[in-house]
């Protein structure tokens, strides 16, 4: 791993935007496409993405797309001691909520909060039972004495609340530590593709950025694919590893090369596309793992857009997903940034047509 890519993922695994609130990594995005790509342009609900146009009007338009945002919280209320109740946006197991450091965002500035954590005492029945913990037991806390404090400090119900955390490597050097890689593997693997592809002739017109609100049930992706009509769209998501009990025919393993999704619960991998896709890692050596997953990613809603639209996912597996620590690999991403070179780079309109042929 060279030092650049590390700069870059450090700096987007740390820049803060849960569902909705997107616009740090939305800005830093536009900042660093606009100099790559003949245009930015922005869907209706905030995606964006940039446009390298080619001159045949009939070469594939062919979309690569990351989302930005990651999960974290929303104020519900304002309790009347200063601490805060919140929504949960986006899937979180409440066990790894509590005691951790999150950032709340508002408009008169940006505060530290903890979660409040809960004694093992409270959450016993009068019984003596153990009771479930779930969120709405948790508080948000932000160090306010009440709730005419915390509004003076511009706090109101509908505030983000982003989950805060450094990325570092680990000892070997091989993984990495930190936040959000769900789903800023993402936006790395875009900026960087389209910073290696800059100066090369390519065979469509490539639309490569990041949607919003995939974490909230796959918002942004309906939108963005309605105004740039793609011929065939990419997710390039993260996905969780099942690795830790060290058994090897799990799906998702650290190490093992990119995801080659073949089924969710909101799509299959049509059969054209899955030879494609195998024919270019074969052809290219790039070590590549199959992946069946319990959750969707945007495909699963691009696919059904439009007049449908053949989809597919370049994945990688972090451990931990959702939480403020995930350990992920730095050789599946550089597979799966291999992979989106050379599917950006083959995918011509013959190619297209092939994949479109074979149900």
């Amino acid at each position: 791993m060279n030092n650049q890519t590390f700069n870059l993922i450090k700096k987007v695994t740390e820049l803060q935007g849960v569902s909705g609130f997107e616009h740090q990594v939305r800005d830093f995005m536009k900042k660093e496409m606009t100099p790559l790509v003949d245009e930015v342009q922005m869907d209706g609900l905030g995606g964006v993405f940039g446009i390298r146009r080619n001159k045949d009007s009939q070469a594939p338009r062919l979309m690569i797309a990351a989302h930005m945002d990651e999960v974290g919280f929303m104020v519900s209320r304002i309790n009347k001691n200063g601490l805060f109740q919140v929504l949960p946006m986006g899937g979180w197991n409440p066990y790894v909520v509590s005691s951790q450091r999150f950032t709340l965002q508002t408009r008169k500035g940006d505060y530290p909060c903890v979660s409040s954590s809960v004694p093992p005492h409270l959450l016993r029945g009068k019984k003596g039972e153990s009771k479930e913990l779930s969120i709405e037991d948790i508080l948000f806390d932000a160090g306010f004495d009440s709730r005419e404090e915390a509004m003076e400090y511009g706090v109101r119900p509908g505030d983000p609340i982003a989950p805060y955390s450094e990325t570092i490597k680990m000892a070997n050097g091989k993984k990495i530590l930190g936040k959000a890689w769900d789903n800023r593997y993402g936006v790395t693997v875009v900026l960087e593709a389209l910073k290696e592809l800059q100066n090369q002739e390519l065979p469509n017109t490539l639309i490569a950025g990041a949607n919003v609100q995939e974490e909230v049930g796959l918002r942004g992706v309906k939108g963005a694919v309605n105004k740039f009509k793609p011929d065939a769209f990419f997710a390039v998501d993260c996905s969780p590893a099942n690795d830790a009990n060290g058994n090897n025919e799990e799906f998702g393993q650290l190490g093992k090369g990119f995801l080659l999704r073949i089924q969710d619960p909101g799509m299959i991998l049509q059969k054209g596309m899955r030879e494609f896709l195998l024919d270019t890692a074969e052809t290219h050596d790039i070590p590549y793992q199959y992946f069946v997953s319990k959750g969707g990613t945007d495909a699963v809603a691009a696919h059904v857009q439009n007049e449908g639209i053949p989809s597919s996912v370049i994945g990688v597996p972090a451990r931990y997903i959702h939480t403020h620590q995930s350990i992920f690999h730095i050789d599946d991403y550089a597979a799966a940034k291999e992979m989106v070179l050379h599917v950006v780079k083959s995918l011509d309109k013959s190619t297209l047509d092939t994949i479109k042929r074979k149900f």
